[in-house]
């Protein structure tokens, strides 16, 4: 299909007449195409189409169906039917009443040409675009950011399935490349152990000797064909599949070859943790992660968005990382693609998930964007009855290079050093002649080593930590901060009307694409309520008896 860009023609006389009687106050979508004519292009889709070719459907009208078909969270089948059905849909598309609408496979390949355009974020692009020309989104203002998990669309296979569906799965991929050269190297017994899913039978249970005995038959199986597609005589489209490289990993992570060829199951003490491992050979991407006591296997998204006081609250940016990935990774991918739209705040507020000392750095330098959040505190010997010497009892002298201590022995060593996470950190060592004969030591140190050593952070980072550390004490601090919680509001949203927690899709690249949709449909209906002036901001719900609660909620 190529693309050959034509105008958004007027709504149909018939179909707005019919509309306008059927809703008189207007929907959602129809005020949409009320509000936003040209919301989408056909330019702003140029580069996801060949120009040679039949024309295809008009994307602005693809882009505004999958808009509407996420703001009602809807499958393709549905959206295609309701185009054809919906006398709104109609009005806003500008169709004609007996338009018979499109099969409902062109939304999955208008979503297949983003994704494979690298394009996934454009949708969501150009209606912040549109919102900002339309003075509704501005730059340099408040924003807040806030991560929760996504459940996976297959679940994870415990360990003897995994193996299992993993061969499996290598063997499916063979029979269709290779199936002669396959049908040659399968052992009989193959055929009982891999021709049906894992959950379709009984595996071995109870004895774990009967659990390894399965295993290491699985592994041997595995090995073996292995060591056939090494061969010289094997099919070069066999080397290819895509689960071979996956099959490969799941066998040197649970089982360890030894010289004369034996395979042996790791323990548990011997395998990698459980977040970098594959869960399943049908979504290698998920990975398993737990917080605060939740455990989920699947994705994690972060929400971006506009928190002013007197302006629709906007999602400006979603970003969708593998689950077991700390949040505050996540951050300078944040800002960068802000600061690619324009849409940088001066404020940014977070939780402590997003906050460390070199991001209070990076992100004021780089893109002058204060970061808002609480950091941690203060070792528990400090602050425990501010008993014992802490870093901040300790003079510093950066011009020096030299830290005296609070009894007045200033240090004897000064080094710079990476940590195990690659992070710069300053080492500071005091003389042990100092250290032995202090009657301070009982409350400086409890090493052994006889003498006080620090660690602490460069001093531009260093001092923005304190002064982070700081502030969370302010009380006029504490009540602007109040502004984060706002956030959670936005991904209950999500969860419960857009059915963000749950991916509709294999893969992290369509998890991704699916999490942009869903914000692009959660704005979509706070620009028509904003501007509908219909009530903005919701109040926490507090139950009926709560409110009977005499000293307050």
């Amino acid at each position: 299909m190529s693309l050959k860009p034509s105008q958004i023609e007027a709504i149909p006389a018939e179909t707005e007449r019919v509309a306008r009687a059927a809703f008189p106050r207007g929907t959602t979508i129809t005020r949409l195409r009320d509000g936003f004519t040209e919301l989408y292009r056909d330019e702003d889709f140029a580069s996801l189409y060949p120009r040679r070719g039949q024309p295809g459907l008009a994307p602005w009208r693809l882009a505004l169906v999958t808009v509407f078909q996420f703001l009602e969270h809807l499958s393709d089948r549905q959206a295609a039917d309701a185009v054809r059905s919906r006398i709104d849909w109609k009005y806003a598309l500008g169709l004609e009443l007996t338009d018979p609408g499109f099969h409902f496979s062109v939304l999955t390949e208008f979503r297949d040409r983003l994704l494979k355009a690298e394009a996934e974020h454009l949708l969501l692009d150009r209606m912040l675009a549109h919102f900002k020309a339309c003075g509704l989104l501005k730059a340099r203002g408040r924003q807040r950011t806030d991560s929760t998990h996504v459940l996976a669309a297959v679940r994870d296979l415990r360990l003897l399935e995994l193996i299992t569906e993993t061969l499996r799965a290598t063997l499916n991929e063979l029979a269709v490349v290779a199936p002669e050269w396959l049908g040659e190297v399968a052992q009989p017994e193959w055929f009982e152990r891999y021709a049906r899913r894992a959950e379709d039978w009984r595996l071995p249970g109870g004895s774990r000797p009967k659990r390894e005995a399965y295993a290491q038959q699985v592994g041997a199986d595995g090995v073996r064909l292995l060591a056939a597609l090494d061969e010289p005589s094997a099919p070069p489209a066999a080397g290819q599949v895509p689960t071979l490289p996956l099959l490969r990993q799941v066998l040197w992570t649970y089982f360890d070859r030894g010289a004369d060829g034996s395979l042996r199951w790791r323990d548990g003490a011997e395998l990698p943790p459980v977040g970098e491992r594959i869960q399943t050979p049908y979504d290698p991407e998920m990975h398993y992660s737990t917080k605060r006591g939740m455990e989920w296997s699947g994705y994690k998204v972060h929400v971006t968005e506009t928190c002013e006081a007197t302006a629709v609250n906007l999602i400006t940016h979603v970003e969708t990382r593998p689950a077991m990935e700390p949040d505050m990774n996540a951050l300078a991918s944040i800002h960068a693609r802000l600061a690619q739209r324009e849409l940088l705040p001066d404020e940014h507020f977070v939780d402590s998930g997003y906050v460390n000392a070199e991001l209070l750095v990076s992100s004021q330098r780089d893109h002058g964007v204060s970061l808002q959040g609480p950091v941690r505190g203060l070792s528990a010997k400090a602050v425990k009855a501010e008993q014992g010497y802490d870093l901040p009892h300790f003079a510093i002298d950066w011009t020096r290079e030299q830290v005296t201590c609070p009894q007045g022995n200033v240090s004897v060593g000064w080094s710079t050093r990476s940590d195990p996470t690659g992070q710069t950190r300053i080492h500071v060592r005091f003389g042990r002649a100092d250290c032995g004969a202090c009657e301070a030591r009982p409350s400086c140190t409890t090493s052994k080593a006889a003498r006080r050593m620090l660690f602490f952070h460069p001093r531009e980072q260093y001092e923005a930590l304190n002064a982070a550390r700081a502030r969370m004490h302010d009380p006029e601090w504490k009540q602007r901060y109040r502004v984060r919680a706002g956030v959670e509001g936005t991904l209950s949203q999500g969860v419960r009307a857009f059915g963000m927690r749950r991916s509709r899709y294999i893969g992290m690249a369509k998890t991704g694409l699916q999490q942009v949709l869903a914000a692009v449909g959660i704005n979509t209906a706070r620009v028509v309520a904003w501007l509908d002036d219909r009530p903005k901001r919701a109040a926490t719900r507090i139950s009926r008896f709560a409110r009977l609660n005499p000293r307050g909620t």
